[in-house]
């Protein structure tokens, strides 16, 4: 059908902005009304509904529960990649990795999308952690988005999603095999094996029982409001063994909230 025609309302922009806050956290603001109505429209289209107004009833009705991941999932943008702000990994390398000798650590992706992240993580720590195998490590991958974590799990990943990754790791940890005129890469059991992939909105309860000596959470609280911002990052306060460290995007410092962390290089946050 054609939806060239549907209009979004400022009282509609309003209902959907609303629903993603209560749902996810994320603050979509206004001046973005041609964005939500053209990633709405793709909801539409798939559902078979003609109307904005059909479309935010159904989203309120018990049918449309599910429906929720799959507009949180079009509003947003899974943008990664491997080795994303190499000054991190750098950092992990040379200043974390060296001090951490407990036999068990912990790592979160916060916020993994398609698996990028804490695959990066998996090949740098099985490649600098020395006698890795006689250690209990286990890196946690969570993420709002169903589709995002359905790629996460399967781990693997096209010729174009390749460029950050050293050719060195690429060569050890993946299998690379042709389909039809591109190259496809798997990634290796020993690395995929150290991630544990789960859906997790992080607005609701978490049920890690344990803490974590590092937490990534970087490229998604540019889609929070500081109130948000502030909360979640006292969450990640509690979390964290002393000692252990919280990166987040290089676009969102935490200067703005208020913190108990003591700031270290951009980006990069300590728990003393």
């Amino acid at each position: 059908m054609s939806l060239d025609a549907v209009e979004l309302t400022s009282s509609q922009f309003k209902k959907i902005c609303d629903i993603v806050y209560k749902f996810s956290g994320i603050k979509l603001s206004s001046g973005k009304e041609a964005l939500v109505r053209a990633r709405l429209m793709k909801r539409l289209r798939a559902l078979n509904i003609e109307t904005v107004e059909v479309y935010i009833k159904y989203l309120k009705s018990q049918k449309g529960v599910s429906e929720l991941d799959y507009m949180i999932d079009a509003m947003t943008t899974n943008k990664t990649n491997f080795f994303r702000e190499l000054a991190h990994f750098k950092f992990l390398t040379e200043k974390i990795l060296p001090n951490l000798n407990d036999r068990k650590l912990r790592f979160w992706s916060a916020a993994c999308s398609t698996g990028e992240e804490p695959y990066s993580l998996a090949m740098l720590l099985n490649d600098k952690i020395s006698g890795i195998e006689k250690k209990d490590v286990k890196i946690l991958a969570t993420d709002i988005s169903a589709t995002c974590l359905e790629k996460a799990r399967r781990s693997v990943y096209e010729n174009n999603n390749m460029s950050g990754i050293p050719p060195q790791y690429l060569k050890k940890y993946f299998n690379k095999t042709n389909n039809n005129s591109s190259s496809v890469f798997h990634l290796k059991n020993e690395i995929a094996g150290m991630v544990q992939v789960a859906s997790l909105n992080l607005m609701n309860a978490w049920p890690m029982k344990g803490t974590f000596n590092v937490i990534f959470c970087r490229n998604v609280m540019i889609y929070f409001d500081k109130k948000t911002q502030e909360k979640l990052v006292n969450r990640f306060w509690d979390y964290i063994e002393p000692g252990g460290y919280l990166f987040v995007g290089h676009s969102e410092g935490l200067s703005s909230v208020s913190h108990k962390f003591s700031y270290i290089q951009p980006a990069v946050y300590l728990k003393k």
